[in-house]
């Protein structure tokens, strides 16, 4: 017969496992990366994981490319120094992300140049 800390422990441990699987970046190329330029469409600064909407021209003559760049957590990104301000939609930036494996127009943050020449880092100004 189980014990009351036994069922304790077992949820715990089934609970951890799908919290642990979703902080993986098994979905980026950590080996890869890209660099992007284009224009803020949107920045959601929201939990868990932050989001810059980049539109991207195409190859010539074809419609801009939306590329989602997963950033982190707000509460990440401000002891970066990156407040929810920092982004504008219009704003021209350039940025550097670990692409997704599977090729498709998305990537994980790596830092951000701004046209002003402001780097946006997690790891804080003027990280690299």
């Amino acid at each position: 017969m189980l014990n009351r800390y036994s069922v304790t422990a077992a949820l715990l441990l089934a609970t951890a496992v799908p919290a642990f699987a979703h902080h993986s970046d098994a979905m980026f190329s950590n080996d890869k990366e890209v660099v992007l330029n284009g224009t803020v469409r949107e920045f959601q600064y929201t939990n868990p994981h932050s989001w810059i909407q980049l539109m991207v021209a195409g190859n010539a003559g074809a419609q801009p490319v939306e590329w989602s760049i997963e950033t982190a957590a707000p509460i990440v990104l401000l002891r970066a120094g990156i407040k929810p301000a920092a982004l504008k939609p219009g704003d021209k930036i350039t940025v550097r992300a670990r692409p997704l494996k599977n090729g498709g127009p998305g990537g994980s943050l790596i830092d951000i140049k701004k046209d002003d020449g402001t780097t946006l880092s997690l790891r804080g100004p003027g990280g690299n």
